[in-house]
């Protein structure tokens, strides 16, 4: 019995060092969109974004001098990297042009016409100054009749400065940018 109040000591102690106050959430806001783009994807399923182990994790990531990529545990994504970026990246596909883009699961009784599946190569603040996006995406129609679509992306973002903030808002453009290209089929 005289384990029991050295744990709850333990515990208090433990709890004592967590303050979740010190803990920064960041979410992926892509800036108004200044155009529009004709709507050559029409109702398309977004699968869930492939994204490289380091751009997966919670702790947002940034590359340093050395070429490490470096994450700190007190500045992490608001949700998860793989849902955000999916979802972001259907809701400015439809911001973009128009089309009835969701993230999978696709809800509706009609099919989709089309479906979209992203791999993302390089998803990192670099220490150029850069923010780099790149990798492939795919355009399949839903049915059996239609033709396939691929095409590969780089797309690179000036940081407007440095910290997990600037990061977030470079990313959030990238996503723009390469919503607006696959909206386009370019």
């Amino acid at each position: 019995m005289r384990l029991k109040p050295v744990l709850l000591v333990g515990l208090a102690a433990l709890a004592a060092c967590s303050k979740p106050e010190d803990t920064a959430r960041f979410t992926l806001e892509p800036p108004p969109l200044t155009a529009t783009v004709p709507n050559r994807i029409g109702r398309v399923e977004v699968r869930d974004v492939q994204l490289p182990d380091y751009a997966s994790g919670q702790e947002i990531g940034w590359q340093t001098a050395d070429g490490a990529v470096r994450s700190n545990p007190r500045n992490i994504w608001a949700d998860t990297p793989q849902r955000a970026v999916t979802r972001t990246l259907a809701r400015q596909i439809e911001a973009a042009s128009g089309a009835t883009a969701i993230a999978e699961p696709w809800p509706f009784a009609e099919p989709p016409a089309r479906r979209l599946e992203v791999r993302v190569s390089r998803m990192l603040a670099g220490a150029d100054g850069l923010f780099h996006l790149s990798g492939q995406y795919f355009v399949s129609p839903a049915g059996f009749s239609g033709s396939d679509q691929q095409r590969s992306f780089d797309i690179a973002v000036p940081l407007a400065g440095e910290g997990p903030a600037a990061i977030a808002a470079a990313q959030a453009r990238a996503i723009q940018i390469l919503a607006t290209r696959i909206a386009q089929l370019s």
